[in-house]
């Protein structure tokens, strides 16, 4: 999907996240691709891998848009990892999911007001980084989640999913509803959009396992992220290939509009459709039956991912650097390349889950 489909699926179609191709995902939404030969405040920090967590931290999160159900979702995962870690937590952040203004200023009183380390959901990549660098000279720790900045303006970037899990879990999903076997079709945003394109390329090579061999890729359509285009683009993938057991959209946009269409044909329950979507967008297409289920991933985990991230800056268990391990939760994470630490695989909504989610 494309950045702009992610940002309006994600977001509340107004404020979502960005997927850069390294995903910056749900703005569409993972790492951004800005190189960098400085590595920020990580450059002369040792890590401690055993040093204890500090208490009493204070962790000010900086989402795009405040009182955004994406966002909500993310903070109050943050929030809750704050308690059981002993830490305190606070939220600002603009109204407006593109005042980057506004995010500049919030990222300078959270400075003065000498917090031990902010989470950010940057709205550009560059726009914040002379604040959130001056906020690292001040001894803050600074973590992105969701959409990222240049890698010398933060410590460590969590990252909802890489590229090659989104692409290759899509077919694992579909074809696990279609039995392994049949004709099945693409619909993607716009034929230049540069993740589309990436995940469609995993999507091709984990069809190409041996596993695949009774299914058949047989187009891959082009609704350019237009909810008519691609309501209008699954219509003629159905008449141009009767027999098309399954679709794969994997933006949120496509998804949505193709759903609508089979709900109201007599392909409902019959043509299997997976890709990228929102639970608030898809819950009605999965309560009527005409989606078994789709993908993203869960934001509550990602901001419980970036408080946990956070906490384990401050307290110097970890400074950012490529091939640092550290523990969050239950769960070990390393730390990649330009300090960029993944969540984990897309979470799967179907009838069972769905209504546990608010975005």
């Amino acid at each position: 999907m494309r950045k702009s489909s992610l940002r309006r699926a994600c977001a509340a179609l107004a404020a979502g996240t960005s997927l850069a191709l390294a995903l910056t995902a749900c703005g569409g939404t993972t790492k951004n691709n800005s190189k960098s030969d400085d590595a920020g405040a990580t450059s002369t920090a040792k890590a401690d891998p055993n040093a204890a967590l500090k208490k009493g931290l204070t962790v000010g999160f900086l989402p795009k848009q405040v009182n955004n159900p994406y966002f909500t979702s993310a903070d109050k995962g943050g929030e809750k990892a704050l308690a059981e870690l002993g830490g305190k937590y606070k939220e600002v952040g603009p109204s407006s999911a593109t005042d980057t203004a506004g995010q500049v200023s919030y990222v300078n009183t959270l400075t003065q007001q000498q917090v031990n380390a902010m989470a950010v959901s940057a709205q550009d990549p560059g726009a914040l980084c002379t604040a959130l660098k001056q906020a690292m000279k001040n001894n803050i720790k600074v973590v992105t989640y969701d959409s990222d900045t240049k890698p010398d303006c933060r410590n460590a970037f969590v990252s909802q999913a890489s590229a090659e899990d989104l692409g290759r879990t899509e077919v694992q999903l579909l074809a696990q509803q279609i039995g392994y076997k049949g004709e099945i079709a693409i619909l993607s945003a716009a034929q230049t959009a540069t993740n589309q394109n990436v995940w469609i390329d995993f999507m091709k090579k984990e069809l190409a396992d041996p596993k695949y061999k009774n299914i058949k890729l047989v187009k891959v359509a082009y609704g350019n992220d237009d909810a008519q285009q691609s309501f209008q683009q699954t219509q003629g993938l159905l008449q141009q290939y009767p027999n098309l057991k399954g679709i794969i959209s994997p933006t949120t946009v496509g998804i949505k509009a193709a759903a609508q269409y089979l709900s109201g044909s007599k392909y409902k329950g019959k043509v299997k459709l997976t890709g990228l979507g929102t639970p608030n967008d898809m819950r009605k297409y999965v309560k009527n039956g005409t989606v078994e289920g789709f993908e993203l991933w869960d934001p509550s985990k990602l901001g419980d991912l970036a408080a946990r991230t956070a906490v384990a800056l401050a307290s110097g268990q970890i400074t950012g650097k490529e091939g640092e391990t550290f523990k969050a939760g239950s769960t070990e994470y390393t730390i990649g390349k330009d300090g960029v630490i993944t969540l984990g695989k897309p979470t799967v909504f179907n009838a069972k889950n769905i209504d546990q989610f608010n975005f």
